[in-house]
């Protein structure tokens, strides 16, 4: 399916509403935080930035209908020592305003390459989650030249999206129907972190599900086996043990035989969300893995 429209909300009384929620959700970020647009060709991508001065910037792309407020558990360890800039993905609700569609891999790494440019930033660490770690996996492949590193989490774009994927997103939604006390304990159940999230963090799904209307996008295609052996890059992918998006054990498997250099791990209790249910572990790993490229680069 190609995309052939851009996403929207149903009225502007919609827009508004969604958009309190999600300034409310921000909130969840420490402070003091930078809100900046920046013009592409296929809209307006709004960014928040947090952290040092100094240091190579770290580049945050959220999964699917979620939003910059997902890497609340991230920001504070990551910007100690780097600029983080989290993107309000096109096509997904947020403060990013889309008006042309970006239908294919490349258009895809065009106007993240757009943003990058319009930051100013020359050498970034993209890490990305979910359709995030697809478009960072992506950006590697088609437009490298101002990335340092990719890590990717949970991503798609390594193996076909599988329906039970479709089912665990189906049973999260009831999940959401339980009593709030219940809820933690169904989210361990399901693998699924947002059911303990912060009720801050989930109030702009919800209403994003009632209320924003997506385009066509098509699940994250999986990339070739030529596309992935084209990253010359520095790359780490982590996969959740209880993903419900990938099989952990043959992902591994191909994305060492493909990546050259990959470092890859399977994070123990972890699910698809594995930055918000192990965020510890996803903070020491990235940390880790963009320390060890600065050393290697100097």
């Amino acid at each position: 399916m190609t995309r052939t429209s851009v996403g929207h909300f149903v009225s502007e009384e919609a827009r508004t509403k969604f958009l309190a929620a999600y300034d409310r959700a921000m909130e969840l970020w420490p402070s003091p935080r930078q809100e900046l647009d920046v013009e592409t060709a296929y809209g307006t991508v709004h960014v928040h930035r947090y952290g040092a001065t100094t240091g190579e910037p770290i580049v945050l792309l959220h999964g699917h209908a979620g939003h910059p407020s997902n890497w609340y558990p991230q920001i504070a360890a990551l910007g100690e020592r780097h600029p983080v800039y989290a993107i309000d993905t096109l096509d997904d609700p947020g403060r990013s305003v889309q008006r042309a569609v970006a239908a294919g891999s490349e258009e895809n790494a065009a106007w993240l390459g757009e943003v990058l440019a319009g930051l100013g930033v020359e050498r970034v660490h993209l890490v990305g989650v979910s359709y995030g770690g697809w478009l960072a996996l992506n950006q590697a492949i088609h437009a490298p030249e101002r990335l340092a590193s990719v890590a990717s989490l949970d991503p798609g774009g390594i193996e076909k999206v599988p329906a039970r994927f479709y089912v665990h997103m189906i049973g999260g939604l009831f999940g959401m129907l339980a009593p709030r006390p219940l809820r933690p304990a169904v989210g361990r159940l399901l693998a699924n972190p947002a059911l303990s999230a912060p009720r801050e963090m989930i109030a702009p799904l919800m209403l994003a599900m009632r209320s924003y209307k997506p385009s066509s996008r098509p699940p994250a295609r999986p990339f070739t086996d030529e596309e992935l052996a084209s990253i010359r890059l520095p790359a780490l992918v982590l996969v959740g043990r209880r993903s419900a998006l990938l099989r952990p054990r043959q992902v591994v498997e191909r994305v060492t035989r493909l990546i050259p250099g990959v470092r890859v791990e399977i994070v123990e209790k972890a699910g698809h969300g594995l930055n918000l249910e192990q965020p510890e572990v996803v903070n020491e790993r990235l940390l880790d893995f963009i320390g060890d490229v600065g050393r290697v680069q100097l």
